[in-house]
């Protein structure tokens, strides 16, 4: 079957995440040991969730993306659902905190975030 991820660049990007109710976007580089350590756990979950898309940004190949969501360290992992980024948290996670921000993902409430978002935040 080969790789259950999506290599994003920036021309599939809009095309795959907006289309998609819930995407995981991992942020890496083959230089970096921490990406290559998260890799099969990556992998791993993408193939026990099938159901969700699993996808990757090589920094490398793709600076405007990352300089788009502001990536500042790699590995980071960011979830989308409905268009709106709901986690991001640089750092290569285990397979159980993995599987837990997916659960936790999975969980929200999706209604109340749009509502959350829609609502200007008044920071006085």
């Amino acid at each position: 079957m080969g790789t259950s991820t999506v290599e994003l660049t920036k021309d599939n990007f809009d095309e795959i995440v907006s289309g998609s109710d819930f995407v995981l976007i991992d942020f890496w580089a083959s230089w970096c040991g921490p990406c290559r350590m998260f890799a099969p756990v990556y992998e791993k979950a993408a193939e026990r969730h099938q159901d969700l898309i699993f996808a990757k940004v090589d920094t490398e190949a793709q600076p405007e993306l990352a300089a788009a969501f502001d990536i500042q360290s790699i590995p980071t992992l960011m979830i989308v659902r409905d268009n709106i980024a709901v986690f991001a948290q640089p750092g290569a996670l285990p397979e159980p905190g993995l599987e837990e921000v997916i659960g936790q993902a999975r969980d929200l409430d999706m209604d109340a975030v749009r509502a959350s978002v829609a609502t200007p935040a008044s920071d006085g």
